[in-house]
């Protein structure tokens, strides 16, 4: 008969699971410990106790998650400086503390700016890449910030691997606007993109990167029926930086996600 996972980390020995086999889990676990402690130890000490010495003897495992973002659920322009190019907005310059992905030195520091009132949001182990770092295959999420009122940005990270088998590509060695987007196209809205949903691209320089910059207009997105897009690449990462909105935020906050946008420099 197999040992069963739970009876092989325990530090004692057993002379025959034979006679207990039938028992329930439980009372052949209580059999299967007690071989090897005197009968006079198992008979005066309390059970609880007992118990507790069986966790002190197993193996130590270490259960707690990496370290999270610094991200907290309150407005940014408590604790953003204002934007010296716009004091009506704040500036946010990505660090080590903010994600798994700059700590591994696989992202270069970005920065944008953004309304005071928004709060950035905690991203899930499984979407930060942090079980992956540094050798990620697929993209992940970076940041994330949002307003009920006006929408949501975020900041995608995908390998350069993923894109093109040139190291140190730039954004023109992989290919054109509407290539590079056809790639990261399902990290913009959330599933799918289909090319008529593609309305606006164009090409800007910001120092010696060249930036990709889309409007798109998805309603079936899950992310939102109107999506910005800003994509450059530097070192072995393509960066995307993706500003969402629903019809009704895109009435009201169309210039401040464009705003957003254009600031948004790696």
């Amino acid at each position: 008969m197999a040992t069963s996972p739970l009876t092989s980390l325990l530090p004692f020995t057993t002379s025959s699971t034979k006679s207990h086999s039938k028992l329930p889990p439980f009372r052949a676990f209580r059999v299967s410990a007690s071989v090897s402690v005197p009968e006079t130890h198992f008979q005066h000490t309390p059970r609880r106790e007992f118990l507790k010495g069986i966790a002190l003897s197993l193996p130590l495992i270490a259960l707690t998650e990496p370290p999270q973002s610094q991200a907290r659920d309150v407005a940014v322009g408590s604790f953003l400086p204002p934007s010296s190019s716009d004091p009506s907005f704040v500036l946010f310059k990505a660090s080590t503390k903010d994600t798994p992905a700059l700590r591994a030195g696989n992202v270069e520091p970005y920065q944008f700016i953004l309304p005071p009132t928004w709060k950035q949001l905690r991203i899930a182990n499984i979407l930060s890449g942090n079980y992956c770092q540094p050798k990620c295959a697929e993209p992940w999420v970076e940041v994330k910030f949002e307003d009920e009122k006006q929408g949501k940005i975020q900041v995608v990270a995908s390998p350069l691997i993923r894109l093109t088998n040139k190291p140190n590509a730039t954004i023109e060695d992989i290919g054109s606007p509407e290539k590079v987007i056809a790639s990261l196209g399902p990290f913009v809205t959330g599933n799918t993109l289909d090319p008529d949903e593609l309305i606006e691209t164009s090409v800007e320089k910001i120092d010696d990167l060249t930036y990709y910059k889309y409007v798109l207009e998805t309603p079936y997105a899950l992310t939102g029926s109107h999506n910005l897009a800003k994509a450059t690449a530097k070192g072995n990462t393509v960066v995307l930086f993706v500003a969402s909105a629903n019809d009704k935020q895109w009435q009201t906050s169309e210039k401040v996600l464009k705003t957003m946008l254009d600031s948004f420099k790696v």
